[in-house]
């Protein structure tokens, strides 16, 4: 009963989120609440909330500050060059700023952590989507394929999960998927040049000189760097040249009454307030600080890496220091703070509301059934395969479940059948990591929230377009291990 249950509530959930029937922070909340209700533990309700909400706070903390923190660089201007070399590498292309969207995404997913990665690709990107009314979906699904693939990486969190669980070694693992891995970007890379290519048909050929009304180092960043000094001119909005709007595409998505899409090619009246071509002397930006604010950043990052401390803490410390320096005056930093409140609401409120969700999947005992219900269903004749059925697998339950729930739940129970008919555990641990780019955008993760907030971009939206071509790469990475011998 458990195992219907745990499905019915998780199809439920989908369901109500991409036909926009709830919002996603309504739905994460409330439908969890009924179920835990219909499984006859109401009364430990409260237990589960606040045992998820205890899980995930230093997630939302870290969010919080790291929401702060990059902001404070965004208004200094310290990602303003990228923003020029991504400007002047897409050239106004649709084609170009989609496979500049997944070499970003992939770039500084090194860091290792997928909120960093998410930060910092929307900020450079999503003025440049909105000015060529490119589909802003396309983008969040592009770069969280991309960041799931690079979350493989020994220090990004699966790997070292799996070696911990296998009592393996990390580097056992990872280097010999190196290739597979590499498969795995490429086709997000060939992927995102095929979206690419759909966008320049919908849209037309653009110039820069259209898109940045005649100034080509104007710098284009997010509404965060506002208030005063951030008032740059106006771009002409991005005339086209070739073909027209056209009927949309698969890249297009719904809007919230179902007519249109999601995106800012739906809105073609809307004033440029909230992104603007800002002007390169606004008053945040502080030049002088620049190589500080540069190493800062590298330094934050190599201690994340490095895990020197919690990267909660990391964040708050890197925050307190950004904003007390850059922004020695108490009214300047209680508007930088101001400028980002938003964002740190929204994507704070959907963590701890995701919390709600897996404190009852996971207290009522709902999301174990269901694993074990999945495991148990594997013939007996698949044991010599018991690898493929691992990387199989990983797609489904990485995305109903949390990365610590698959790995040191499931995955040992994996290898146990495996090993009966001679499979390693280390073949084991490789073919685990497969669904790691369906992964970033489950529900349960909190950095997809940081992606769709501040793209503004509907979590059903992102849900629908994502996860069949995030599944597709996630069985090209399982093809490619098994071509190479690998898995």
């Amino acid at each position: 009963m458990l195992t219907i249950l745990g499905f019915v509530m998780i199809a439920t959930f989908l369901v109500l989120i991409m036909m926009k029937k709830m919002s996603p922070m309504g739905a994460l909340v409330l439908i969890p609440a009924l179920f835990c209700v219909l499984v006859g533990k109401g009364a430990h309700l409260g237990d589960y909330v606040l045992k998820g909400v205890g899980d995930l706070a230093p997630t939302a903390a870290m969010l919080m500050f790291a929401i702060i923190y990059f902001g404070v660089m965004i208004d200094v201007g310290l990602f303003d060059p990228i923003v020029r070399l991504i400007l002047r590498f897409c050239k106004a292309d649709p084609m170009r700023v989609v496979v500049g969207t997944a070499v970003l995404a992939a770039i500084v997913s090194l860091d290792g952590d997928g909120s960093t990665t998410f930060m910092i690709t929307v900020s450079a990107m999503v003025p440049l989507y909105r000015r060529l009314k490119m589909s802003l979906v396309v983008m969040t699904g592009v770069a969280a394929m991309a960041n799931g693939v690079m979350n493989t990486l020994p220090w990004g969190g699966p790997t070292a999960r799996a070696a911990a669980a296998l009592k393996v070694d990390a580097s056992d693992i990872f280097v010999p998927m190196i290739p597979a891995l590499a498969v795995g970007l490429l086709f997000v890379i060939a992927l995102a040049y095929g979206l690419g290519l759909r966008e320049r048909k919908r849209l037309g050929v653009l110039t820069l000189d259209q898109v940045t009304a005649g100034d080509p180092e104007q710098v284009l960043v997010g509404a965060g760097s506002g208030g005063k000094g951030a008032k740059g001119r106006k771009g002409g909005k991005a005339a086209l040249t070739g073909g027209g709007a056209g009927s949309g595409t698969d890249a297009e998505a719904p809007s919230s009454n179902g007519s249109g899409s999601s995106d800012a090619s739906s809105h073609e009246g809307e004033d440029d307030d909230e992104f603007k071509g800002l002007d390169p002397h606004r008053a945040t930006l502080r030049p002088k600080l620049y190589w500080f604010n540069a190493a800062l950043t590298v330094a934050l990052l190599a201690l994340m890496v490095t895990e020197t401390m919690p990267i909660p803490v990391l964040f708050l410390l890197a925050a307190a220091v950004a904003l007390t320096v850059n922004f020695p005056n108490m009214n300047d930093q209680k508007a930088r703070v101001a400028a980002h409140a938003e964002n740190v609401v929204n994507v704070s409120g959907m963590v701890f509301a995701a919390a709600v969700f897996t404190g009852v999947l996971t207290g009522t005992g709902m999301v174990e059934h269901m694993a074990r219900w999945l495991v148990d269903g594997v013939p007996e004749g698949m044991g010599p395969h018991m690898a493929i059925v691992t990387g199989v697998l990983s797609l489904p339950l990485t995305y109903f479940m949390s990365n610590d729930g698959f790995y040191f739940g499931i995955v040992p129970i994996l290898a146990e059948a495996g090993a009966a008919h001679g499979v390693s555990a280390l073949e084991i641990a490789r073919a685990s990591l497969v669904g790691q780019a369906l992964h970033m955008s489950s529900p349960l993760v909190p950095a997809v929230y940081v992606l769709v907030g501040m793209a503004k971009v509907e979590f059903g939206d992102h849900t629908r377009f994502t996860v069949k071509w995030a599944a597709l790469t996630s069985l090209v990475v399982l093809a490619a291990g098994l071509a190479f011998g690998i898995i």
